[in-house]
């Protein structure tokens, strides 16, 4: 494994398997070429190695374990309502143009005797979307992670996300939003669906 960019006040941790980079950056120097451009003038240099290194980084959701990341801070507790962790940030690589989508998302769980680390459920959205991914997977993926986990009374997951593959080329509309959800159990009913969507406290796109 190799460490990176030690600065006065600040430690940058990276790690990346060597081989791995090696072969990434003789893939990433095949496509400069392709591309037309010259891998050796100056600009582009290292532009292989970062590429190497920025992918991995940008994947690095194959090497967690969601279910180890809730189980780790699986809690007994006789609290059974809902529990709302809103706004968690994520960055995906799109798996058809592998082209970033961003946005956020929004997970909620009642407890059935068990809760976990409200940083736990934020972990779970960074193992997943870290990934090449779609978003309804993406959405689908958390939703089971958190019930097989914690076999709550109900889970609900919402994402809101810009998707570049849309803005960059493709149809190129600008400020277009997609929305995903999926929920089990009490959310299933419209009721505690709605008070969910109320708690969010947003109108969602």
């Amino acid at each position: 494994m190799e460490k990176h960019n030690e600065i006065i006040g600040y430690e940058k941790i990276e790690k990346f398997n060597p081989e791995r980079t090696q072969k990434l950056m003789e893939h990433y120097r095949a496509i400069l070429e392709l591309l037309g451009e010259n891998p050796d003038r100056e600009g582009l240099l290292k532009t292989p190695f970062r590429v190497a290194k920025s992918m991995q980084f940008l994947t690095q959701g194959y090497n967690m374990d969601p279910m180890e990341i809730l189980l780790s801070a699986k809690f007994k507790e006789d609290y059974r309502q809902m529990v709302i962790v809103k706004d968690i940030e994520l960055y995906a690589l799109c798996e058809h143009h592998m082209i970033p989508f961003i946005g956020k998302a929004h997970v909620a769980y009642i407890p059935n005797g068990y809760i976990t680390g409200l940083s736990k459920i934020a972990r779970v959205v960074e193992a997943y979307s870290r990934r090449l991914q779609v978003q309804e997977r993406l959405t689908t993926q958390i939703k089971e992670a958190i019930n097989e986990a914690l076999h709550p009374l109900g889970v609900a997951v919402v994402i809101e996300a810009k998707h570049l593959c849309m803005s960059m080329r493709g149809v190129q509309k600008q400020n277009s939003v997609t929305t995903t959800s999926d929920f089990i159990g009490a959310f299933e009913r419209s009721e505690t669906r709605q008070e969910f969507l109320n708690l969010l406290g947003k109108d969602l796109h």
